[in-house]
């Protein structure tokens, strides 16, 4: 008779280490860090803007699958749509006044919208990094003169400065990536100052830590000490910007199109344009024209800036730590030696 197997205390249905070491990794990727540190109403608001930007980039993504027509087109095979038409089985959110379908106009503004995004916060990211790290770590008249400039730009109403320059970069094109460059350009001037002066500043503060003048009495080049030890601890914070510059990002996009400065309508959908058309419409009684482009635009906007407004509570150690007490507080009062010798005494009564 074979000796019975002896299983350490403990490990009984314990999972295999490469499972563990799979959902160790799985638990640490960036979202999932964050949803597991969130609680409560913090955790809520960080799932639904996860959600709501998670359903504006599917939308986009997959726009030509979920689009029933073109972004300027005017007929089917049967005949015209005709303009102001209400909602019906053939169009689902109307067609505007310009006899183009609603749905189709909200799905494919989308993309356009997310187009612009990526390329203004992808450009200004990398403009605003770059000057604020070089700025912050040599200093000099060169830190003066990139302040000073940073602070003029600053400066102006963001919107009225986009405008200008949609104006000067956008020449008179209508394609639609002449207009979406113009866009994105004129949006990334807006940014840059915002990157320029938070990563400037965390560089000042980081250049004078102690690895760094080790690393320059090692006789490291100035290139690898900004790259390899300065740059990689002075980014921080700049994922809190980006989903905040994007929401922005929409609402300036929303904002030219709405004052028609931003992409003609026969080159991409753009739902501030159709907004912007759709205002007569309300005082006639014709609502399904403005209603679903200005949801899409409050729906993109709120789901981003819920995501910013997490990460940056996530980011702060005093709010975590506030929020993770209180409901440890909660399950050992539940739990504590009081609570059990009170419901002992009230059995014995």
């Amino acid at each position: 008779m074979s000796a019975p197997e002896i299983v350490p205390v403990g490990t009984a249905g314990a999972r295999p280490e490469h499972l563990r070491g799979r959902g160790a990794r799985f638990r640490r990727l960036p979202v999932v860090r964050q949803v597991r540190q969130s609680v409560g109403l913090q955790r809520g608001m960080l799932v639904a803007g996860l959600v709501l930007c998670a359903v504006f980039v599917l939308v986009a993504a997959g726009a030509d699958l979920l689009a029933p027509y073109g972004w300027s087109q005017l007929r089917d095979s049967e005949a015209a749509f005709g303009a102001q038409q209400p909602p019906s089985a053939e169009h689902w959110f109307g067609t505007t006044v310009g006899g183009y379908d609603v749905l189709s106009r909200v799905i494919w503004g989308a993309r356009t919208a997310l187009l612009v995004v990526v390329v203004a916060v992808a450009a200004s990211l990398v403009v605003g990094v770059l000057l604020g790290l070089v700025s912050g770590y040599f200093g000099g008249w060169l830190d003066r003169v990139l302040v000073l400039v940073a602070d003029a730009i600053y400066a102006f109403p963001s919107l009225l400065l986009a405008i200008l320059l949609a104006i000067v970069i956008s020449g008179g094109q209508s394609s639609m990536w002449g207009g979406i460059l113009a866009a994105a350009l004129s949006i990334t001037v807006v940014f840059v100052p915002q990157y320029f002066r938070v990563v400037r500043a965390e560089v000042v503060r980081v250049k004078a830590e102690a690895f760094v003048d080790a690393a320059r009495v090692l006789g490291t080049p100035h290139r690898r000490i900004m790259t390899r030890h300065v740059l990689r601890n002075s980014v921080r914070t700049l994922p809190l910007i980006v989903t905040l510059n994007a929401s922005e990002a929409i609402l300036t996009l929303a904002g030219l199109g709405f004052l028609g400065f931003g992409i003609e309508p026969t080159a991409a959908a753009e739902w501030g344009y159709d907004l912007q058309r759709a205002v007569a419409d309300v005082t006639s009684g014709i609502w399904w024209t403005a209603l679903f482009p200005g949801l899409a635009i409050v729906l993109a906007a709120i789901g981003m800036t819920l995501v910013g407004e997490s990460l940056n509570d996530l980011a702060d150690p005093r709010l975590r730590t506030r929020a993770r007490s209180g409901t440890v507080t909660g399950a050992v009062a539940a739990t504590s030696v009081v609570s059990a010798q009170s419901d002992a005494r009230k059995e014995d009564a």
